[in-house]
């Protein structure tokens, strides 16, 4: 089983916050191979950023971070072709960032879910989009 992982649940497995026992589980369920994350090519972009604007690693440890991400080996997509269209039309049609756009836009393209713990996100989706979001608590 494949599905689309997004930042808001990649940052839960370095720092311990209200999500993060779901979010390993789901880091879990991946290393045991019982199911493939693959995510858009943006996420290392986004999670060291969350990460690094926490304030809670030093150089040295965001370095590790990085590390542990390349490690984990997802597959990452590029922004470009149907997928990019899909992206500015999830983007447009519910007004939201094409970044969060492209994990959901993902998910349609690959026919699978995102998993996210962005409930702003779930909230603000319309029908089709939405069926294809699941929260952390769906794990």
């Amino acid at each position: 089983m494949e599905a689309v992982v997004d930042a808001s649940v990649v940052v839960k497995w370095f720092v311990e916050e209200e999500g993060s026992e779901l979010a390993l589980r789901l880091r879990d369920r991946y290393i045991d191979g019982e199911i493939e994350l693959i995510a858009p090519e943006l996420i290392t972009f986004e999670v060291l950023n969350a990460l690094r604007y926490k304030g809670l690693f030093t150089e040295e440890e965001m370095a590790q971070v990085q590390e542990a991400l390349e490690a984990y080996a997802f597959s990452l997509y590029s922004l470009s072709g149907d997928y990019a269209r899909k992206t500015l039309e999830v983007a447009f049609r519910n007004d939201i960032t094409v970044y969060d756009a492209s994990y959901v836009a993902l998910a349609v393209v690959r026919e699978t879910h995102l998993y996210t713990a962005d409930e702003d996100l779930r909230r603000r989706l319309k029908e089709p989009y939405s069926k294809h979001v699941r929260g952390l608590r769906e794990v």
